[in-house]
């Protein structure tokens, strides 16, 4: 039985989950922003609410496609090439991670 097609599936499973997590999340963000508009709370506060619930999303979005690419190239045909675009794939998106997990947070 061939297996690689299976793992492919999973793959594409996971990227359209963490793609939907990020597009979910920024709609309910933006819901959530106008509710607190809605209340007279102030733009402030709406900025706030949007800003953390989409950082939320996105970051929960970035570590869905991070285990998806892990286990397209680990059920791929290994390669050093492939081995190091997948280093610098998980490099990129942790870095950009932190930037928003910092960012939500206000703090290193």
């Amino acid at each position: 039985m061939q297996l690689e097609p299976v793992f492919t599936a999973v793959a594409v499973g996971f990227e359209v989950v963490g793609a939907t997590a990020m597009v979910v999340g920024a709609l309910i963000a933006v819901i959530l922003a106008s509710r607190s508009l809605g209340r007279r709370e102030g733009g402030r506060a709406a900025f706030m609410v949007l800003r953390t619930t989409l950082g939320s999303a996105i970051l929960l979005g970035l570590e869905v496609l991070v285990a998806a690419d892990l286990i397209r190239t680990i059920t791929s045909k290994p390669s050093l090439e492939d081995a190091l675009i997948l280093g610098l794939i998980v490099l990129i998106r942790t870095v950009l991670s932190m930037s928003i997990q910092i960012e939500i947070d206000g703090v290193l």
